[in-house]
């Protein structure tokens, strides 16, 4: 059985239908008992829906360009 963290981990996946049938039903099986990672589930699927129904704007040249530098130059 799947623990808490392990959800967290796999919830991107599951959400996108991405999971094997035996991670899926194992999955489901912790949703089922654990109340917790449903309430993060319920999370993850309203904040991919919102986040879904932004419009795109293009990222500004001089902000794009900040980020790639701090990213570039960034140590795990």
């Amino acid at each position: 059985m799947l623990n808490c963290q392990q959800i967290t981990q796999l919830v991107t996946d599951y959400v996108e239908g991405r999971l094997s049938f035996g991670k899926r039903l194992a999955f489901q099986m912790h949703i089922g008992m654990c109340r917790h990672c449903r309430r993060y589930l319920r999370q993850m699927r309203v904040a991919t829906k919102a986040l879904g129904s932004l419009p795109r704007e293009p990222i500004p040249a001089d902000v794009k360009q900040e980020l790639l530098e701090r990213f570039k130059n960034w140590k795990a």
